[in-house]
């Protein structure tokens, strides 16, 4: 008769679960949240500080402008501050900072305090931009990555949406400060949270903390090995340490010059195109329209967000199902037909009745198109675009050109509305969209259900997926559809539909 056994009274290692995973998607939605009501929360204080303050046109402006420039440094210096102290600190101190400059923000004394505050809520707005994507597309498991990254952006349009209803409802009294200040108690809950998630598993990686990254995607990602999963991402990494890894010189040079100018491309076509001449100037739009009273024009804005709000859901649930081209494509075309329509609408002069209305269901179909389709798609290529080493270099690259653009409309659209009239100004939208869609039909890649790692090897090929092996290795070493890196294979029979 056989011994019995005695227990073993080694650890057992957790079970591979979602649940941290879907943690990272939620805490992160909420710091989307604060972005989109931060962003969206001047448009009705900037009415009743102005008077407050005794502002002129210009210096409202600056008000307004300032933080699109805090947002530009900020997106520039998130890259490095994401490597250098993890994604998980970073989105520690980005919520902390949110916290902190929203209630300075409805305390300010004086407009160049305000200004100067702003600026500093600017910069946490352009590092949370990069971080927040970052962290959460790589902490997620990949048959999750496209919703929870695209979920990002749900909750931005949220937070923007959520502004406007404030804003509806003091309007009546004037209280800006409140409506400035409000963030500030979301910002300051969501670090508790924040704190007890890990880092993502590349983060480690990318530190040599093989063993933390092994437990992280043992315990979170029910899908991968973990030591082979590991493996791949570190032989990914050492390829990318070929000369100077991670810097601005790698990212203009072959392989990556391809991926470099498509999301240098997108990220300025995403704002250039118009989005926030309606979020920022809303109601001078819907004045020119024929929409008049503060009532309406509080209110009008909020129910435009409200149906961009459920365009972006639908996003969520389709990105990784119906492929990532389908819904950027089919968002930009329906942008395009929407303008022609306001093009042409303005161009009549005098609208009245049905017309006015039907230039209301115009814009509400451009913004709800635009938050289907560049609005969600640009935060998962932003993740998805580059290799680890220069992942977060290039979501920041890339939403240096989305600011740098949107800067160009926050300053420039007013003058253009009062100058050239609407006409103009939404026919020069829509011809910037054709250029667009056009730009995205050539560029843009499909990576639904890819590893991250795989994605190297669209770029590593010239913008095409290689083929593959009967053993299913690809040119750049990796399983397709798996991102286990096994050998140095080479092209083979079955190419994946041309892009």
């Amino acid at each position: 008769m056989a011994p019995p056994t005695r227990p073993s009274t080694a650890p057992t290692p957790p079970a591979p679960s979602l649940r941290t995973g879907r943690m990272i998607a939620l805490t992160g939605a909420v710091v989307g949240v604060v972005y989109g009501y931060d962003t969206g929360s001047i448009s009705g204080a900037l009415v009743f500080l102005s008077e407050d303050f005794g502002l002129s046109a210009g210096q409202a402006g600056f008000v307004n402008s300032i933080l699109v420039l805090g947002n530009i440094l900020g997106a520039l210096i998130a890259g490095r501050l994401t490597d250098a102290l993890g994604r998980k600190p970073t989105m520690v101190l980005v919520a902390a900072a949110y916290a902190v400059f929203s209630a300075l923000s409805a305390l300010s004394p004086t407009v160049l305090v305000l200004d100067v505050v702003r600026f500093l809520l600017g910069v946490t707005i352009g590092i949370s931009i990069v971080a927040a994507p970052l962290f959460i597309a790589e902490s997620t498991p990949a048959r999750l990555r496209g919703a929870a990254v695209a979920g990002y952006q749900v909750a931005c349009v949220a937070g923007i949406t959520l502004t406007y209803f404030v804003n509806w409802g003091l309007s009546g009294g004037g209280h800006w400060r409140i409506m400035l200040g409000l963030a500030a108690i979301p910002s300051a809950l969501v670090v508790v949270p924040l704190l007890r998630l890990p880092d993502s598993p590349r983060w480690y990686l990318l530190k040599g903390r093989t063993e933390d990254a092994r437990r992280v995607m043992a315990s979170t990602d029910p899908d991968v090995d973990p030591d082979a999963e590991s493996a791949a991402i570190q032989r990914e990494l050492r390829a990318e340490r070929t000369g100077r890894g991670g810097s601005l010189g790698q990212m203009v040079r072959r392989p990556f010059l391809r991926a470099t100018v498509f999301v240098l491309g997108m990220g300025f076509f995403c704002q250039i195109t118009g989005i926030n001449a309606v979020t920022y100037y809303s109601p001078q739009i819907f004045e020119t329209l024929g929409f008049h009273g503060n009532g309406q024009n509080f209110l009008l804005p909020a129910v435009v967000e409200l149906i961009s709000l459920l365009a972006t859901v639908a996003a969520l649930f389709v990105v990784d199902r119906l492929g990532r081209r389908v819904v950027l494509l089919s968002g930009i075309g329906t942008m395009l037909v929407m303008l022609v329509v306001l093009t042409v609408l303005f161009g009549t002069r005098t609208l009245s009745g049905a017309g006015i209305w039907a230039g209301f269901a115009a814009i509400a179909l451009f913004t709800a198109a635009f938050n289907f389709g560049f609005g969600s798609l640009i935060w998962v290529y932003a993740s998805e675009a580059f290799p680890a080493r220069l992942r977060s270099l290039g979501a920041s690259v890339m939403l240096t050109a989305n600011l740098v653009a949107n800067f160009m409309v926050a300053q420039f659209f007013p003058s253009v509305l009062e100058g050239l009239g609407a006409t103009w100004a939404f026919g020069g939208f829509a011809a910037l969209v054709l250029v667009a869609l056009v730009f995205m039909v050539r560029m843009a890649p499909e990576t639904r259900g890819r590893q991250l790692e795989e994605i190297r090897a669209y770029w590593m090929n010239g913008g095409r997926w290689p083929d593959t092996l009967p053993d299913g290795t690809t040119e750049g070493g990796l399983a397709p559809g798996t991102g286990t890196a096994l050998g140095p294979g080479v092209a083979t029979s079955r190419e994946h539909p041309p892009t």
